[in-house]
């Protein structure tokens, strides 16, 4: 088997562990540490979930190749038009590509504007002696934005400039692509790049004729007139889009998440009131400086209030509506130390660039300010200071967030199971909002608002099985720039709810007064929406919502948590009657359990605090629930649904107590879950094993409990 056949075959981590735990001697201790005596252990590092030993620099680098092989592996071509093909039969064919997906015409450029003069495709080599992709390396210096309102795209390929791990997988093969002066036939006028598109990396092919006037680049281009990186990547993602004009206006945590498939996260320093709390300012820069380091891109821009406002130009110096990379998030230290006596003072501080390449803040810290006398020019070498008027600027992170009003924070949130770094479990699922006038088939029902028909939007059930988890989760709808020539192209509103659930919850919700809305993201007309929160373990279901019932749409739902979710969408309304239900019957009766607390039970028989839990017995169907550990009373607030086969046979709420050599019964209440039964909190007394009449035991249960023989009620 070939490198590129083997590559091709590892389309998934799991495969790569057993991959490594069958190779060399020096891959296995990756997976199987050697044993130490007991004067010599140490904790052993994380590597992903499990306590390994650190991998070599040689395994490091053929895990590094194994995962940038799956990535290849499963790229797709946009339009099915394949980069390696087409170039090797321009090749042999001796010509030059021309691609009939992007023609080099008026059709490509603008489908409402006029155009800004006489437009001529050239190509590089007719524009100037020497084109090469990069003059001297790539950098965020190298662009300038042209004649037409994608700031926000220029800002984004600045971002991406920063990091050689992530336009490496935007640029690929980069020499490869590029012009060689020695080899001339090896040139065939085509280039490729990738795009994480809604959910997949997505190889677009494009020529490399570009749109002038009078010989020069119209749109964006570098600040040396023989590289055209700049240029030619904004044309592949105009192609994706449509044409160049999809690309006039938009947001640079879209186009970022393209280049990285990161997740976006934006932030409103207003509402926030980043610019007077001192505290909330704080926690910012630290998470700011966090992702930046641990290589998120940010973007920064101010809002115009009007629209005559837009471009306009503060006192400051500053661009309204206006997008700015950010290139550095730093801490600085003003004035010399001497001999460790004095402590130096720090000034939180943040290194901006305008995709302009010039009109730069003229406050503080700009770069001919009194300020920077303060600094030693040991630190100016470090910060890389420059006074050019370049477009890149620093500022004192309190006046950033006064004058800014919005930030975009795209976090590359690191899945890889062989990490020694702090690692998320993704869950990764694609929908559709799709419109139906039967209510059991609509999945187009609405927000929240709408309460008749919110329940009718897909759903999902994830697990969090930790006593508490951080969750971030991303929804993202389907771009709707291919769509402006249409007449449409508008982001929808969209958002999610989220629902605490019964822990065995299998089907559908159909009723709301049945469950805990435990948070919401915002409802905003944005590609993106994203919320970070804690979760405290249970089962629940997020709902996903275009804003208006009857819209439709696609969206792609990502869930990041500590331990893997089993995030699935849920898709029956009930059980299904099939070939077993005539020998097992089916069931008759649903009913829904809600356990609320325990109390009352006798401290003087028990030597030390009890370790309690729920066993919830139904049929031959089990529920366990947990608690915390030295309690005698107990919140459980635990949920459980059952679908009945045999009504007539009761249900049993057992509690016991953890034992380390066997647990313990304390007692039990025995429910007969009938429709006519009060669905009121109640309080009941334990009782000892042998049903309803059983002895009476210590402690009481206060629960609630619905029965119907109404599927679609619960």
């Amino acid at each position: 088997m070939s490198q590129d056949q083997f590559l091709a075959a590892c389309t998934g981590q799991r495969l790569l562990l057993k991959l490594l735990s069958r190779a060399s001697p020096c891959t296995q201790s990756l997976v199987q540490p050697k044993e130490l005596s007991s004067s010599q252990q140490q904790p052993l590092p994380q590597l992903g979930k499990f306590p390994v030993a650190l991998p070599s620099a040689q395994t490091r680098g053929f895990i590094k190749q194994l995962e940038t092989g799956i990535m290849l592996a499963v790229v797709k071509p946009f339009k099915g038009q394949k980069y390696h093909e087409i170039k090797q039969e321009c090749l042999k064919q001796h010509r030059l590509f021309e691609d009939p997906e992007f023609l080099a015409g008026n059709e490509s450029l603008f489908f409402s504007r006029r155009l800004p003069g006489p437009v001529e495709w050239k190509r590089p080599k007719d524009i100037c002696a020497n084109p090469h992709l990069f003059v001297g390396g790539i950098s965020s210096h190298d662009l300038h934005q042209g004649k037409l309102g994608n700031c926000w795209f220029v800002a984004a390929c600045s971002c991406l400039a920063l990091q050689e791990s992530l336009w490496k997988k935007v640029i690929p093969e980069a020499k490869e692509q590029d012009w060689d002066s020695r080899k001339p036939e090896k040139y065939a006028g085509i280039f490729h790049f990738r795009f994480w598109h809604f959910g997949d990396w997505t190889d677009v092919v494009i020529d490399d004729r570009l749109p002038t006037i009078n010989g020069e680049l119209i749109f964006c281009h570098s600040n040396v007139p023989n590289e055209f990186w700049s240029a030619l990547l904004e044309k592949a993602y105009a192609k994706l889009a449509g044409c160049y004009e999809a690309l006039d206006g938009g947001n640079t945590a879209d186009a970022i998440t393209d280049f990285t498939g990161a997740v976006s996260e934006s932030i409103d320093l207003r509402k926030g009131n980043y610019g007077k709390l001192l505290l909330e300012q704080t926690k910012l820069f630290e998470d700011l400086l966090k992702a930046h380091s641990r290589g998120g891109l940010i973007s920064c821009s101010i809002t115009a209030e009007l629209a005559n406002e837009r471009l306009a130009t503060t006192e400051q110096g500053l661009v309204k509506g206006h997008a700015y990379s950010v290139t550095a998030v730093r801490k600085l230290r003003l004035g010399e130390q001497l001999l460790g006596f004095f402590k130096a003072e720090k000034l939180f501080m943040i290194r901006m660039r305008n995709p302009w390449g010039r009109r730069e803040w003229n406050g503080p810290w700009s770069d001919s300010s009194e300020e920077w006398q303060r600094v030693s020019e040991e630190e100016k070498k470090n910060l890389g200071l420059s006074v050019t008027d370049d477009g890149e600027f620093w500022m004192a992170f309190d006046d950033w967030c006064n004058n800014f009003t919005d930030v975009d924070i795209c976090r590359n949130l690191n899945t890889s199971i062989f990490s020694i770094h702090k690692t998320w479990e993704k869950a990764m699922v694609r929908g559709a909002w799709i419109h139906d006038d039967d209510p059991l088939i609509n999945r187009a029902g609405g927000c929240f608002n709408n309460r008749a028909t919110f329940l009718q939007n897909p759903q999902y059930v994830f697990n969090i099985n930790k006593e508490e988890d951080k969750v971030l989760i991303s929804l993202q709808q389907r771009d709707q720039r291919p769509y402006r020539k249409d007449g449409r192209g508008d982001n929808f509103i969209i958002g999610f709810e989220i629902f605490k659930v019964e822990l065995n919850r299998e089907y559908r919700l159909h009723q709301l007064h049945t469950q805990e809305r435990v948070v919401g993201s915002t409802y905003i007309d944005s590609r993106t929406v994203f919320l970070r929160t804690v979760l405290k373990r249970g089962r629940y279901i997020i709902i996903p919502t275009l804003f208006r019932p009857g819209d439709i749409s696609e969206f792609l739902l990502r869930l990041f948590t500590d331990i893997p979710s089993e995030l699935r969408e849920l898709t029956l309304d009930k059980p299904e009657a099939g070939c077993a239900s005539f020998l097992c019957g089916y069931p008759r009766r649903i009913t829904q359990l809600s356990v609320h607390s325990l109390e009352g039970l006798n401290r003087e028989n028990s030597a030390r605090r009890a370790s309690l839990y729920l066993l919830i017995k139904c049929g031959r169907e089990r529920v366990c629930c947990r608690v915390q550990k030295e309690s005698f009373g107990a919140v459980f607030d635990a949920q459980a649904i059952f679908y009945r086969k045999n009504p007539k046979q009761p249900i049993l709420v057992q509690v016991w107590n953890r034992s380390l050599l066997c647990d313990q019964f304390v007692g039990q209440v025995t429910l007969p879950g009938e429709p006519s039964d009060s669905r009121e909190l109640r309080t009941l007394q334990l009782r000892e094993k042998g049903g309803p009449d059983a002895p009476p035991a210590n402690g009481h249960l206060s629960l609630r409990v619905a029965s119907t023989d109404d599927f679609m009620e619960l």
